[in-house]
């Protein structure tokens, strides 16, 4: 449990909590139970690695005013839209015996154990948080999920998380799903074309022979062409010289 100081806040005046977070203070309130509000500062120091984290709030934190302790839970942080900057936080004083409504972060743990991660499959979170009814005095930290023997196709749902006594969610009317162990991605391959597209496809993609093109018209010119040129191309005969008779014998 973290222990926080606090500075009863006397201006709660626009200019008096600019002064603060100038000198590095968060201005702050406790309300709740039967004490009456009480407004308070904080250094941002000490307590800005908590409001980054993701339990913050859930967690239990003991405050301590003027030598006083309460155990008190973050409601609310505001921030400032431009810088980011946490500017105000409210906290609700833990009164035991009371139960109270809270996002609980999911913690998933022993992932070499799960057979269906160890095949290439992928955990896909749905909640990572779930609201809970938890009595003041017993707020767990977070909800562990057990990923050991967890195979592809399994989901895992609220009612296979342990939860301790007198803690509920806050959706009772279903078995939610929390997780699921899913198949990897496959990147599927284009589909074969079939005959009647395979004949389509090369008949819009062959590229005519000269000879198609010749017969595909009746008295094509460049069939005509072809015919010409090839007559011009062949040689005229060269005339053979005369065979000399052999002389006749007297």
């Amino acid at each position: 449990m973290s222990n926080l100081k606090a500075i009863k806040r006397e201006s709660t005046s626009s200019g008096s909590n600019n002064k603060l977070r100038s000198d590095g203070f968060i201005p702050a309130i406790l309300y709740g139970g039967k004490d009456a509000n009480l407004n308070i500062s904080i250094q941002k120091k000490e307590v800005k690695s908590l409001i980054n984290s993701d339990t913050f709030l859930s967690k239990v934190l003991e405050l301590e005013i003027n030598g006083k302790k309460e155990k008190v839970i973050p409601r609310e942080v505001a921030f400032n839209v431009v810088s980011e900057e946490p500017i105000h936080i409210d906290f609700m004083r833990i009164i035991s015996g009371k139960k109270i409504i809270l996002e609980i972060p999911v913690k998933f743990i022993n992932h070499p154990d799960s057979p269906g991660l160890k095949r290439g499959g992928v955990l896909n979170i749905v909640r990572r948080k779930v609201e809970l009814k938890c009595p003041a005095e017993n707020i767990p930290d977070e909800i562990v999920v057990d990923l050991a023997g967890t195979d592809i196709g399994t989901s895992i749902k609220i009612s296979s998380v342990k939860l301790e006594e007198n803690i509920i969610p806050t959706i009772s009317d279903r078995d939610f799903v929390i997780a699921t162990v899913a198949s990897p991605t496959v990147i599927k391959e284009p589909e074969k074309p079939t005959e009647g597209d395979a004949a389509a496809e090369g008949a819009e993609g062959e590229t005519p022979t000269e000879g198609a093109e010749a017969a595909a018209k009746d008295g094509d010119p460049a069939k005509k062409d072809d015919k010409s040129k090839e007559g011009a191309d062949k040689k005229p005969d060269e005339k053979k010289p005369a065979e000399k008779k052999p002389a006749e014998k007297k």
